[in-house]
């Protein structure tokens, strides 16, 4: 075989594997934002996303904290899953998500302090956050190191979409401003939208609207 054809070869072997690694890696990636949106679908760490999302502000940094830790934790324990005896894997789990729950809560408070006494509890509850447990679990803990990080910036984009969609959405309506910006001057905002049923009443009406949309491609 010539060097030409070993080249030529050894091209169409990199494709054939690039390709299913490229589809994988775009379904990883993808199947958080939209598909199987944590929050929005799968209806998973609903207490932070209605206690926290009163502003689009409150919202972004709530879900950049959790990403942070999602991040971290799925790469650690994607490392060492091999190493973790699986008697004791889900206290080992819940140390290294703490680790980085202890990180974040710092680091917010050394740069962020306004946004870390509006969060206030919900940064260190991060630890048991069952999107964050679930991913390590069901995920990191069963794939490599590269699929693991997909799927924790996948993941971790969708709830932060979906704090910073409720957060807006509320922040609009009950306070007539957008991460602290006044908006329509005269509207009267409707103050039930900042307050804890206005989170309810704003999930639900995100959900229905997804629902239906799907339920219109099935038709």
């Amino acid at each position: 075989m010539s060097s030409k054809q070993k080249t030529k070869a050894l091209s169409r072997r990199f494709v054939n594997w690039l390709v299913p690694v490229g589809k994988r890696s775009a379904k990883e990636l993808g199947k958080g934002i939209v598909r199987e949106n944590p929050t929005l679908v799968m209806l998973l760490g609903l207490c932070p996303t209605l206690a926290v999302t009163s502003s689009a502000q409150n919202g972004l940094g709530m879900g950049l904290a959790t990403m942070f830790v999602l991040l971290g934790s799925n790469i650690v324990i994607s490392l060492i899953k091999k190493a973790v005896p699986g008697k004791v894997r889900i206290p080992i789990f819940i140390v290294v998500i703490a680790t980085f729950v202890t990180i974040i809560q710092f680091v917010m408070a050394g740069f962020f302090p306004d946004l870390n006494r509006s969060l206030g509890l919900f940064i260190p509850l991060i630890v048991v956050n069952c999107i964050i447990l679930g991913r390590a679990e069901a995920f990191a803990s069963k794939n490599n190191i590269y699929y693991s990080i997909l799927d924790a910036i996948g993941m971790g984009l969708g709830f932060t979409l979906a704090l910073v969609l409720i957060g807006s959405i509320r922040e609009i309506l009950g306070a007539n401003k957008i991460f602290g910006m006044n908006l329509v001057p005269g509207y009267e905002p409707m103050g039930l939208f900042i307050l804890p049923p206005g989170a309810f009443l704003t999930m639900g009406i995100i959900i229905a609207v997804i629902n239906k949309l799907k339920q219109g491609k099935k038709d």
